[in-house]
């Protein structure tokens, strides 16, 4: 898949991996010996990965080795600064229909954003230049009615329709048998490969061993 002649070919070896929706505090530390950058705790009630539920504040804000980041959908930007100092976020993703405004009063408050956006066939991605200057980075995951964590994947061909410049992170029903798929994507925008119920024994349990092997497939490590 050639999806952009017009930008360098994806260095496989610099993307970061974001492993999202965990819950158990056991596999939270199983997963953190591997070579993760973000992890993705969901701080939203209709999840069946919500984390508030869990209680495990105290334990989430005292992992320094790796980026935290906070999901949120349709939140109040006063719960958002609440989770955030509570669980000392280090990224909040929006994932949701928040507006450019929510996002640029948000920015001013010091909060990092990875702004996500549901992509379908007809997904317009002009949308996405008026939140550029306010998100770190976009995540582009598949449509569905639950925001996310379907195990659905989008037709990654569309991503030739954005034109900006703005790294991203890919999501969506990726899965082990994705990484020649991934290896293949001609996209040096790609910051981050964002993976979650495809890697799961149950809601919020990952499986360690099949990310390892995914992680040293996608970076190409032999």
């Amino acid at each position: 898949m050639n999806l952009l002649v017009n930008y360098k070919t994806m260095d496989n070896s610099n993307v970061k991996i974001k492993v999202c929706g965990m819950l158990d505090k056991q596999n939270i530390s199983d997963l953190l010996e591997l070579n993760i950058n973000f992890i993705g705790f969901i701080f939203y009630p209709k999840s069946k990965r919500y984390i508030v539920k869990e209680n495990l504040q105290d334990y989430i804000r005292n992992k320094n080795s790796v980026n935290k980041v906070g999901v949120f959908v349709n939140e109040t930007s006063d719960n958002i600064l609440k989770y955030s100092q509570e669980y000392n976020l280090d990224y909040i993703q929006l994932h949701g229909n928040e507006t450019s405004e929510f996002c640029k009063t948000l920015k001013t408050k010091n909060i990092k954003i990875i702004k996500a956006f549901q992509i379908n066939n007809n997904f317009n991605f002009s949308i996405c230049k008026e939140y550029q200057d306010f998100c770190e980075y976009f995540l582009f995951d598949t449509q569905t009615t639950q925001f996310g964590g379907s195990g659905k994947q989008f037709n990654w061909d569309i991503l030739q329709n954005y034109k900006l410049k703005k790294s991203y992170f890919l999501s969506g029903g990726i899965s082990l048998n994705d990484t020649e798929k991934i290896e293949k994507l001609n996209d040096n925008r790609i910051y981050a490969i964002d993976i979650n119920s495809r890697f799961e024994d149950e809601n919020g349990l990952k499986k360690v061993d099949e990310i390892n092997i995914f992680i040293n497939r996608v970076k190409q490590k032999k």
